[in-house]
């Protein structure tokens, strides 16, 4: 059983890094909503295990992150709450085992490993990272099977979809702070750009270009995400299709930039956020397709172009079921 001040402190969590989510978790039904931030309270003192600014040698690190594996697993006894909690809402809601060993393990790997030579070894990190979070949520919103089976793949892309922004938006917070590169090498290298000229916060048009071609991936993410969206339940759908209205609006500012997140990081004011809350829900008034509105509130995208002139269901949106 879930104590509100668990649910609270993990609120607080989201609230103080993840400003962003946390808008659209509002937007969530209470039976969700409490158990995300929860959710969100494990991944967070998980991540700050391997990124806070004073770490610990890396064994201790690789001690700690099994604790809480073991902890989130419930195969150890522990008095932190985030735990505690996280621990009986994967029991309450079926989170598989093997999410949280991806997550966990994912989290290790940024122990020892700060650059990633192609997409597939960083898609490969990001099932851990970014798609299992995805999973988890589908496992809380508890899908039928044929809802959930649909849902699921989408989830994934949508979940990676996060993650890719956030590592586009931030090359210069990761170099300085954490001393990473998480624009895959052989991206840069394919236009001239050096992995030491990232690491030296040097942009010019060749880093432009690099960093034009992952949006550009992760815009494809986005499509087949947002794809998944009418599978979840109905009092879900606009929270999460929010949440990746306020993610994919930062490609917005870094195209306005001119695709220079070296230099600086965007960042969306709350004024802005406020205003894509209040387009996205009036949106959503009158049309209850997620696609649609996701495309007309992200005017940016090369896809939305595309998405505009061939329909809905045209060659340029992926469909699944």
């Amino acid at each position: 059983m879930v104590e509100q001040t668990q649910v609270a402190q993990g609120k607080r969590i989201q609230r103080r890094t993840g400003k962003t989510f946390h808008v659209a978790t509002r937007l969530l039904p209470e039976r969700i909503r409490h158990p995300t931030y929860v959710l969100y309270g494990f991944f967070r003192i998980a991540d700050e295990v391997v990124d806070a600014e004073d770490t610990a040698p890396p064994d201790e690190q690789r001690a700690e992150l099994d604790r809480l594996r073991r902890a989130a697993l419930g195969e150890e006894e522990t008095d932190d709450p985030v735990l505690e909690a996280f621990a009986a809402v994967r029991e309450e809601h079926g989170i598989p085992d093997e999410d949280v060993h991806a997550f966990v393990d994912a989290m290790a790997s940024d122990i020892d490993t700060d650059r990633y030579e192609t997409y597939e070894e960083l898609e490969t990190y990001m099932d851990g990272s970014a798609a299992a979070v995805g999973r988890m949520m589908t496992a809380i919103m508890e899908l039928d099977g044929e809802a959930e089976a649909k849902a699921l793949p989408h989830a994934t892309k949508l979940g990676e979809a996060f993650q890719m922004t956030n590592f586009i938006r931030d090359v210069r917070e990761d170099v300085v702070e954490r001393g990473r590169v998480y624009l895959p090498l052989e991206t840069l290298r394919r236009h001239g750009v050096s992995e030491e000229q990232i690491l030296e916060l040097e942009f010019d048009d060749d880093v432009a270009a690099a960093v034009r071609e992952e949006l550009a991936r992760t815009e494809r993410l986005y499509e087949e995400g947002v794809a998944g969206i009418k599978y979840l339940p109905e009092d879900c759908q606009l929270a999460v299709l929010l949440a990746a209205v306020l993610y994919a609006d930062h490609h917005r500012l870094i195209r306005d930039l001119g695709y220079d997140t070296v230099s600086t990081t965007p960042e969306l004011s709350f004024v802005r956020k406020i205003s894509l809350l209040v387009r996205t829900r009036w949106k959503w008034q009158w049309n209850r397709d997620p696609e649609t509105v996701f495309y007309e509130m992200c005017g940016g995208f090369d896809s939305a172009h595309e998405h505009r002139e061939r329909g809905p269901h045209g060659p340029g949106v992926a469909q699944s079921d």
